[in-house]
């Protein structure tokens, strides 16, 4: 009998424990209407920051605490819909399209004008399951979000510019804050769509690298999608692959923003949450100090190692925010902490979380810039998260990026922060080549008129390609970087025009014979240096006139064309030509390829969304 007392008291403490540990679901996310499986659906544990989001083939997996718990299962485009788990093991979910999201919902510039009632599809700020609901429409907060004026590239007339000059960017914070305003049932600001960071969103399948260049070219030339007339060149650089095991030593110090304006929940506590996610990362020979500012900056956390997780967790937790926004002298604390314990064989990073609302101190984006340039000869790079609404300052948090050889992302939820802090941690955070620049030259012979599209604040003169002292763009470990040109052919009859320019007096250019003789439409040169290195390497190649034919294309011609087509119509450019959303979507559903993460039909469930915001069908 005492056996038996005892077996039982067992039984039921490993049942407790169980319990207590919280155990498994899983399951799968389809459309209701046609069954097929819905990849990135976003499956939230309700009031928490628990979450996961479904595969390429609409599965799922996440643990739960209790029977109580509720999930919450969100898609663009489809209705929210919450399940209690109660005693299931797995748990099927089919999703109805939403056929009225968005559509009462009017834009007035940065706000949104709800018509008489309540209004659908409008994001309720702090919901930790991130839901739609019917809500009362409130009278937006004054906004003073901040964006740097684009000037938008325009065509160029190959015979009297040849030479198309830029660096690299691997920002691409501009996509998920376009997805933000698009989530809320408002248009995106035109200065806000910066069609390259929305491109490099991506991944794309090319080639690793082989032999000792950090990275391999790719590139594909087809007929343009949305002018027949013209043909598209992509180009495509893939970053060398190196597995987090063997990346080297970090020496990071996370620089965050406590000031008050970070207080509300898509602000500091996502913060808090990202680099929770990040430490979880960290292996034992990475170091991480925490600095914060707000009215004044403060050391709360010296340099600890991977070892002591729970220690640097602690630290994050108790973080809380407060008073003005001194956001110079928590960069000058921050820079000299990662200074202090400089890794020479290591990666050097301050990791800058913040809406970008400096306020105190060296404040102006032209001394902060100058303090930036300054600090990266110290070899420390710079990471740049723009976090919140209402009150971004995305211009400024690009600019010091640029500046602090660094990249910029924006985090607008707990999957984005999954993305930044953990999906793509080492190349986030491991530099593989910096400065990097590519310099076409184009052979008037073969083409009319060219125009590179986006990158308009990463242009550079022409001399600066060769020249070893002017900054450009850094690329990490396993990083994309796509850049797509419209090309008019010399034979075209296209109507694209360059804008005319008088024949010069004193000099003529002739082109060389041979430029007639060859296939080469242009030669490709691209510059780069390794980071530790102060001269520049060089690669060149050349892309002939064969073109691919339109079926025949790539996923990653398609699927950046279809991202380059909506940004165009998101910006009302003069060059989208035919583009339509219907067209993007039919390009983009063409296109998905592996898309392991969801990130791709996500992309098409914006589309959707965008077409309802738009007056052009």
């Amino acid at each position: 009998m005492k056996k038996q007392l005892y077996l039982l008291l067992v039984l039921l403490v490993i049942g407790l424990q169980a319990n207590a540990q919280g155990r498994m679901i899983t399951g799968t996310v389809t459309d209701k209407a046609d069954g097929s499986a819905l990849p990135g659906v976003s499956v939230l544990l309700k009031g928490s920051t628990t979450g996961t989001s479904t595969d390429q083939y609409g599965k799922y997996s996440i643990s739960v605490p209790n029977d109580k718990s509720i999930l919450v299962f969100n898609f663009i485009g489809y209705n929210t819909q919450e399940v209690k788990v109660g005693s299931k093991q797995q748990i099927n979910v089919a999703m109805e399209v939403n056929t009225q999201t968005l559509e009462e919902v009017v834009v007035t510039g940065y706000g949104v004008r709800g018509l008489a009632g309540k209004v659908a599809g409008v994001r309720i700020r702090g919901n930790s399951s991130l839901s739609y609901a019917n809500m009362e429409v409130m009278a937006p907060p004054h906004n003073t979000e901040n964006y740097s004026y684009i000037k938008e590239s325009t065509f160029l007339n190959a015979k009297k510019t040849p030479l198309s000059t830029f660096s690299i960017d691997v920002d691409n914070a501009s996509y998920s804050n376009v997805r933000r305003f698009l989530n809320q049932g408002q248009k995106p600001p035109v200065d806000a769509v910066r069609i390259e960071e929305m491109i490099n969103y991506f991944t794309y399948d090319y080639p690793q690298p082989t032999g000792n260049a950090p990275f391999s070219v790719t590139t594909e030339l087809s007929e343009c999608p949305w002018n027949k007339d013209n043909q598209l060149l992509h180009i495509g650089l893939q970053g060398k692959d190196i597995p987090t095991d063997n990346l080297p030593p970090a020496n990071l110090v996370f620089l965050i923003d406590v000031s008050g304006s970070m207080s509300s929940p898509d602000k500091l506590p996502l913060v808090k949450t990202g680099f929770k996610l990040l430490v979880d990362q960290l292996r034992p020979q990475d170091r991480v100090a925490i600095v914060v500012y707000a009215g004044a900056a403060g050391l709360v956390l010296p340099s600890t190692t991977g070892k002591d997780k729970p220690l640097i967790m602690q630290a994050i937790e108790n973080l809380e925010a407060g008073g003005s926004t001194a956001g110079g002298a928590g960069i000058n604390l921050a820079y000299k902490v990662a200074e202090e314990n400089f890794s020479e064989d290591g990666n050097n990073r301050v990791i800058l979380a913040s809406d970008g609302d400096f306020n105190v101190g060296v404040s102006s984006d032209s001394e902060l810039q100058r303090l930036i340039e300054k600090k990266r000869e110290s070899g420390v790079y710079l990471t740049v998260l723009g976090f919140g609404t209402g009150n971004l300052k995305d211009s400024r948090m690009e600019q010091l990026a640029d500046k602090g050889n660094g990249n910029y992302a924006y985090v607008d939820n707990i999957l984005e922060a999954k993305k930044v802090f953990v999906n793509e941690f080492g190349g986030t955070l491991f530099t593989i080549a910096k400065d990097v620049k590519l310099q076409l030259e184009f052979n008037p012979a073969k083409v009319k008129a060219y125009r590179l599209i986006g990158y308009e604040n990463r242009a550079l003169a022409d001399e600066d390609f060769n020249d070893d002292k002017k900054d450009a763009g850094d690329m990490g470990a396993g990083h994309t970087v796509t850049a797509l040109y419209e090309i008019v052919p010399a034979k075209s009859k296209s109507g694209t025009k360059t804008g005319k320019v008088d024949d010069l007096k004193y000099q003529r250019t002739e082109l060389d014979p041979k430029a007639s003789a060859t296939n080469e439409i242009l030669t490709l040169k691209l510059r780069y240096k390794e980071p530790k290195g102060m001269v520049s390497k060089l690669i060149t190649s050349t892309v002939s006139d064969e073109a691919v034919a339109a079926n025949k294309t790539s996923d990653n011609f398609r699927f950046s064309a279809a991202v380059a087509a909506c940004g165009m119509l998101l910006r009302d450019s003069e060059f989208k030509g035919t583009a339509t959303y219907p067209m993007v979507l039919e390009l983009a559903e063409g296109a998905r390829g592996k898309d392991k993460e969801g990130y791709r039909i996500e992309f098409i469930n914006l589309v959707k969304s965008m077409s309802l915001l738009s007056d052009r069908r």
